[in-house]
């Protein structure tokens, strides 16, 4: 009997305990939700595309072809009647600009991994339109000092720097390749000749300008020229291209790359005995973006390759080294009380996911941090399509201040063209490798 009463009891206590809700003392603590704060996982497919057609349709209702009067927003559609008071059709964004150029390869990527038509077919439209009045519009070069600063197509007609030619070169051609009917050479053979030719440069040869200070470089400049200069001797054949954009980025390194860090400053100034270093993160993303493009066509038996190869494989590793827990990297790369920005966090995720699908990185290293950095860019693409997060343009500076406090606005144009690429890029990663969720974290699977 006494028996009995104990083997009750202890079915009691049991059953009691049972029903004692589960806290976090009794919780397996590493079964406990983490508060992330962007999604964490595996996006889907329809996910990325989804956040491509947002920022297409905004762009494709916002940057319009065609002249008007500055006057009377009438249009003007005889080109011989030009003046002082003619303009591009207002948009949000100039249809020509360096940060356009890369939004036209950005719709380009996105219509050699989708097949949606609909991405080319806003190349195609823009780069005819601006091919065909070019053509038109340098036949009225007395009158560009009258109206040069509302009409962009001057900087394609003489350009005065890389920022004039450079990325919009590189699209073009990128285009010409991929089949455009539009009339693109004389463009891309004036730009490719500012350059090689025309654009300011150190005694040493390395692209340089005189501003803020003379003789300086800067690094975004790698991306205003190398790129165009690749995609030209992928078009030509002609080995010289090549040649010359491997000089620039070892000269480039040489200059402004931090071995310790395995990041670039942004700007240095041949005059100075110290070079400030400031790791703008943006210039830092156009230079791995450079890298990456001049990766992706460099002939394998080129003499410099392995030597930019490991160049890339070593900034990744750096910028990789100082991403933020939430997936952006900070406007100052090592200053965590800098903000985070959308752009380069967006170029980073192209180059990186790039990296991965051509075997230039480890996919097991890389390709989760990629997946986290691409979905910390998607919550800033809103419902109407906009990129919010994105730094102004911006020049150099020698103090901190000046970084740290530039604004930020959906209207600035530098961070439409990055989340398309980098969307495109993740978009044939996910379809190169499948990934799975294990014990909790991302991981990439073999093939």
């Amino acid at each position: 009997m006494k028996k009995l009463l104990l083997l009750i009891l202890a079915l009691s206590v049991q059953i009691s305990f049972a029903q004692v809700p589960q806290t976090d003392a009794t919780t397996p603590l590493h079964q406990l939700k983490p508060d992330y704060p962007i999604p964490y996982g595996i996006p889907k497919d329809t996910d990325v595309i989804a956040v491509i057609n947002r920022v297409y349709d905004y762009l494709n209702a916002t940057t319009p072809t065609g002249f008007i009067n500055e006057k009377t927003g009438e249009p003007v559609t005889d080109i011989s009647k030009i003046d002082s008071n003619t303009i591009l059709a207002r948009g949000d964004f100039r249809i020509v600009s360096y940060e356009w150029g890369v939004t036209y390869a950005g719709m380009l990527l996105a219509n050699e991994v989708t097949k949606d038509a609909k991405y080319r077919d806003y190349v195609e439209k823009r780069l005819t339109f601006i091919a065909d009045s070019a053509d038109k519009f340098k036949h009225t070069a007395s009158k560009y000092e009258e109206w040069e600063a509302k009409m962009p197509l001057r900087n394609l007609i003489a350009p005065r720097a890389l920022d004039d030619v450079g990325a919009m070169c590189a699209a073009m051609i990128k285009a010409k390749r991929s089949g455009s009917k539009a009339d693109l050479q004389p463009i891309i053979d004036t730009a490719i000749d500012h350059i090689l030719n025309k654009q300011f440069r150190l005694k040493d040869r390395t692209l340089a300008r005189n501003r803020p200070q003379p003789n300086t470089l800067w690094l975004d400049d790698m991306f205003m020229s190398l790129p165009a200069l690749v995609q030209m001797g992928k078009l030509t054949g002609d080995k010289k291209y090549f040649d010359e954009a491997a000089n620039q980025i070892l000269s480039f390194e040489q200059k402004m790359f931090n071995p310790n860090l395995n990041i670039f400053m942004h700007g240095w100034v041949e005059g100075m005995s110290e070079h400030p270093e400031f790791h703008w993160a943006r210039a830092n993303g156009w230079a791995f973006m450079t890298l990456a493009e001049v990766l992706d066509v460099l002939p394998e038996n080129h003499p410099n390759r392995a030597k930019i190869l490991n160049l890339f494989q070593r900034h990744a590793k750096g910028l990789a080294a100082l991403q933020s827990g939430s997936g952006f990297w900070h406007q100052l790369l090592d200053k965590s009380d800098s903000y985070l920005e959308t752009s380069a966090t967006a170029i980073y995720t192209y180059a990186y996911a790039r990296g991965v699908n051509r075997g230039w990185l480890d996919k097991k290293a890389y390709a989760p941090m990629t997946l986290l950095a691409w979905n910390a860019v998607s919550t800033k693409v809103n419902q109407k399509g906009q990129v919010e997060g994105t730094c102004v343009g911006t020049g150099m500076a020698f103090d901190p201040a000046f970084y740290y406090f530039r604004p930020v606005s959906p209207f600035a144009a530098h961070g439409y063209g990055p989340v398309l690429l980098a969307s495109a890029e993740v978009l044939q990663m996910l379809k190169n490798y499948k990934f799975e969720i294990n014990d909790s974290s991302v991981q990439v699977l073999e093939k």
